[in-house]
């Protein structure tokens, strides 16, 4: 539990979040709550025993729409490949593996509010912009 803590907390850092709060009791309480019911799943790449990437997806449920009569949708998180393993497909390869078991799942959708670095990754992937996602930070 404690390496997806620290590497979610090295992603944000990274992405250059602010860190105005102590982030490790939440996400230690999301990850122990989400793991266990399945509706948070994480792929690893290793390097002999050292983690070199990762992907994370949590699974939502809206209500169901025409495009999804399940209404299920997975919000891709935490891809992260270790800045010396990149641009050899790890990235691709844990993408690959989360997304095909969202379908499996059955999510109607992926979505992810993708970095600048990501983006490219993610598009010749399949993702696709919507101009319609609007945000209100409270």
């Amino acid at each position: 539990m404690d390496i997806f803590i620290d590497i979610r907390i090295n992603q944000l850092r990274g992405e250059g979040a602010k860190e105005d709060i102590d982030l490790v009791p939440a996400l230690k309480d999301y990850y122990n709550r989400h793991m266990a019911d399945g509706t948070f799943v994480s792929w690893l790449a290793f390097d002999g025993n050292k983690i070199i990437g990762t992907s994370g997806m949590s699974y939502v449920k809206k209500p169901p729409y025409f495009g999804c009569p399940s209404g299920k949708i997975g919000l891709l998180s935490s891809m992260f490949t270790n800045p010396d393993y990149r641009r050899k497909g790890i990235a691709k390869e844990l993408l690959s593996r989360v997304v095909k078991d969202a379908k499996d799942y059955g999510c109607g959708a992926v979505q992810i509010t993708a970095s600048d670095m990501g983006v490219k990754l993610y598009a010749d992937f399949g993702f696709v912009h919507n101009g319609n996602f609007m945000q209100y930070k409270l």
